[in-house]
């Protein structure tokens, strides 16, 4: 890496960057991995930028993907900056300012969103902290909701995930020039960047590129095929064109982006419904991603750090008060949560002798996120022991009922818990040790393959970050992960807690849960 009189240059594949000076560190923000995917590239897998002349400026970050913004609930919580530009396929890198011999471990950051929100500007991402600690840190933008995960007869699938494919190649041939190893690459993601993250180390594509991964609230999974189809009818229907990327791409951009957002409203991961997601396409995503990593798609010396917050579900839930309508619904909301999960009647039979205390809204949550998260993420880990590393976040939000909610570990991996941005969804007064503690943690696994607790094993030791110095506990989430398999184990309640819901209620109990949301978002 050189310098002049205004910044640090670098050079890339495609022509020479400058960057800036902040904090110690070098930054350079908005680099081009891929070509603006509109025109003619619309809905079409990523192709390199073109080049350029000279030493382009990267001191400010690049284009966002074209997403809606938040719900008025959920921007209470969380930031979401949009950056206008159709050159939205860009990343950032931090750096501790070596030229290209330093060899340094790098990590690379998916954000979450859902895959229809969230950029790599968003400031909780910032990677100055890894940068000083001796971390290269690179942060990418892809493509999102319909633009990057709809389902087409006329285009390909998953190019969202194919410009994360892109970003990936870039960072192995270009990480060098910003004194980044490239065969010490961490792909990392919280969220529908964890699911990302997960899909594409077990993706043949990506074999030898991967040194470790970490995946934080989320495990690796394809969407039905079916499900992603009804999102793209919904929105051709309101809009009145054929469901075809040709169709799509002349509507206008404000347009696709609000009929999106109505299409979308009530699918979340408690309710179901059609979503956007990854599929398997036969290529880059040949099979189930999680079943393909179980069975040893990656390498055994891959190592994997991957976990939870305590409290997953009170971020889907506490926006808007769906926690308390869900309480109020009680059964009816249990029967639907059944439904979403394909869960037999043992399964909440055995939430409520576990936890004989809690409201519906706090089983139906914890169900949820042991079907989504825990289970798969304990059955990656078993097949996986001695090279992975699992955790769970337990500080609670100093914000009412959040508790330690969804995305609020963030903060803590990327130290910077003192940003207003992180105070939205932590409050104020988040303790600096347990920062500490958790970004060192997040440093060493980068750097060593060790966060500094022991591996998987027979013993399920899981990291527990809370108030105070962390701990380690062994098997805290066996007994609710069991369920699943064996819940016929467990000691029962009476018959009549948990009343069966045929196939006809249980779809009239998600009708009525969908409309309470409804009602709630209006």
């Amino acid at each position: 890496m050189a310098e002049d009189r205004t910044g640090p240059v670098a050079a890339t594949p495609h022509g020479a960057v400058r960057g800036r000076y902040e904090r110690g560190v070098a930054v350079f923000r908005g680099i081009p991995y891929a070509a603006p995917p509109f025109g003619p590239l619309r809905f079409r897998p990523p192709r390199p930028p073109e080049p350029w002349d000279g030493v382009r400026d990267a001191g400010a970050f690049g284009p966002t993907a074209p997403k809606p913004p938040y719900s008025e609930a959920f921007a209470q919580y969380l930031s979401d900056p949009a950056v206008p530009g159709d050159d939205c396929l860009n990343l950032n890198v931090w750096t501790p300012e070596p030229g290209p011999g330093a060899r340094l471990p790098v990590l690379v950051w998916l954000h979450g969103g859902a895959l229809t929100r969230g950029s790599s500007a968003v400031p909780v991402y910032d990677g100055s902290a890894f940068a000083r600690d001796g971390v290269v840190c690179v942060s990418v933008n892809y493509r999102l909701g319909v633009e990057g995960y709809g389902l087409f007869p006329d285009a390909p699938p998953n190019p969202g995930l194919r410009d994360q494919l892109a970003a990936l190649h870039w960072v192995h041939e270009s990480i060098a020039a910003f004194g980044g190893d490239p065969g010490r690459i961490t792909l990392c993601g919280q969220s529908a960047g964890a699911i990302s993250a997960g899909v594409l180390l077990a993706a043949p594509h990506t074999q030898g590129l991967i040194r470790r991964a970490v995946l934080q609230s989320g495990a690796p999974e394809v969407a039905d095929r079916d499900k992603v189809r009804r999102m793209v009818r919904r929105m051709a229907t309101r809009l009145k064109i054929p469901a075809t990327a040709e169709a799509f791409a002349g509507v206008d951009r404000g347009l696709l982006l609000r009929t999106q957002a109505e299409a979308a409203r009530l699918s979340s991961p408690v309710l179901g419904g059609p979503a956007f997601g990854v599929v398997v396409d036969g290529d880059l995503v040949p099979r189930d991603p999680l079943k393909s990593l179980a069975e040893g798609a990656a390498a055994r010396d891959v190592g994997l750090l991957m976990g939870w917050t305590r409290d997953e579900y009170r971020l889907w839930l506490v926006p808007g008060g769906l926690l308390e309508r869900i309480d109020r619904l009680g059964a009816v909301a249990l029967a639907g949560a059944m439904a979403r999960c394909h869960a037999s009647h043992d399964v909440p039979r055995g939430y409520r002798t576990l936890h004989p205390d809690a409201g519906t809204a706090e089983i139906v949550g914890q169900m949820v996120t042991d079907h989504l998260l825990r289970v798969p993420l304990h059955r990656l880990a078993d097949a996986r022991p001695g090279s992975s590393h699992l955790y769970e976040f337990a500080w609670p939000s100093r914000l009412p009922g959040l508790g330690a909610c969804h995305a609020l570990e963030l903060g803590f991996v990327f130290g910077t818990g003192d940003s207003a941005e992180s105070r939205k969804l932590a409050g104020e007064g988040a303790p600096r040790e347990l920062r500490d503690a958790m970004h060192d943690a997040w440093v060493r696994f980068v750097t060593t393959g060790d966060p500094g607790w022991q591996a998987w094993d027979e013993r399920h030791p899981v990291r527990i970050f809370d108030d105070g110095v962390p701990d380690t506990a062994y098997g805290p989430r066996d007994a609710e992960v069991a369920l699943w398999s064996a819940a016929s184990t467990l000691p029962q309640p009476p018959r009549t807690a948990v009343p069966r819901a045929p196939g006809a209620e249980v779809a009239a109990a998600m009708r009525r849960l969908r409309r309470s949301v409804e009602a709630l978002r209006r």
